[in-house]
């Protein structure tokens, strides 16, 4: 990856990390492209791109002359609960629940973990400034599909009628490349939490399996999880050489998931029962695979 293309991984979190904590509040204007050039230290170009995958994540709305607008609704909320339906929940406040422990402990199951990385960016950049104590340890395990399997998203969508062609496989395969490209940024940047020195035990365990998630699962050990399902999508990618890839992908940021929590005094209620069970799935899948 470039240097500058680094940069723009930076620039593309902390924007998001800033819209999902209220520092850019619905409705109000980003800063102008030049100024955020120079904030991060990259070019123009590099800045629309940044804008660009926002506003197809769902965060800005862009409009010629006039800059670009964080929506009403933004896809994750993070300063405030987020008003969803009965038995849901958002992501962000489930990893601020997290981190409100002396020890953190997550087990992860996603596709390339990338809404995962955008809050424990918030959460590190909160212990950061003193927001929030820094726990005494995090552990966390990640499973992600492996390298030697085809991954089913993201695929060119091409004309109903139209047959297979070595232009759409040639285009599949830069979509497969930028997705492992994005699966391995986040993957380092997770294991930056140890590095930046904010914690003082941090174990960031990733294992590779042969397997694509078609949920996200997340869960505190013994205490709560989070499941729901990838949202399939007709959407425009941008690639790095700003060309424009029209597919079909799965995203997974700002997604509301089902929340299954352990009920300590009730053991056979339904959420103890599939909080238990997806914890012993996750748990046999790593020793399967951890001992191969």
């Amino acid at each position: 990856m470039s240097e500058e293309r680094g940069k723009g991984a930076v620039t593309l979190a902390a924007l998001r990390s800033r819209i999902a904590e209220g520092e850019y509040r619905p409705g109000h204007s980003l800063p102008p492209q030049r100024a955020l050039a120079d904030e991060f230290d990259v070019s123009r170009d590099t800045i629309r791109r940044v804008l660009a995958e926002l506003q197809t994540e769902g965060w800005i709305e862009s409009r010629q002359g006039s800059g670009s607008r964080v929506r009403a609704t933004p896809p994750i909320h993070v300063a405030t609960q987020p008003k969803v339906p009965p038995g849901r929940i958002a992501l962000g406040p489930f990893v601020a629940r997290a981190f409100a422990q002396p020890v953190v402990e997550l087990d992860v199951f996603t596709f390339t973990s990338e809404s995962l990385d955008t809050h424990l960016r918030v959460q590190a950049e909160a212990i950061r400034n003193e927001q929030i104590p820094a726990p005494e340890r995090i552990a966390l395990r990640i499973l992600l599909p492996s390298d030697e399997i085809e991954l089913p998203y993201p695929r060119a969508r091409a004309p109903k009628d139209a047959p297979a062609s070595a232009d759409v496989q040639e285009l599949d395969r830069r979509l497969q490349a930028r997705t492992r490209e994005i699966i391995t940024r986040h993957t380092s940047s997770l294991r930056n939490l140890k590095t930046d020195g904010l914690v003082g035990e941090v174990d960031v365990k990733v294992l590779e399996v042969p397997l694509v998630p078609t949920h996200k699962l997340y869960l505190r050990r013994g205490v709560e999880g989070l499941l729901g399902p990838y949202k399939i999508v007709e959407r425009t990618i941008l690639m790095d050489d700003d060309t424009e890839i029209d597919a079909w992908d799965v995203l997974g940021l700002g997604s509301t998931l089902i929340r299954l929590a352990l009920d300590e005094g009730d053991p056979d209620a339904v959420g103890s029962v599939f909080m238990q069970s997806w914890q012993e799935w996750f748990d046999a899948c790593w020793h399967r695979y951890a001992t191969v």
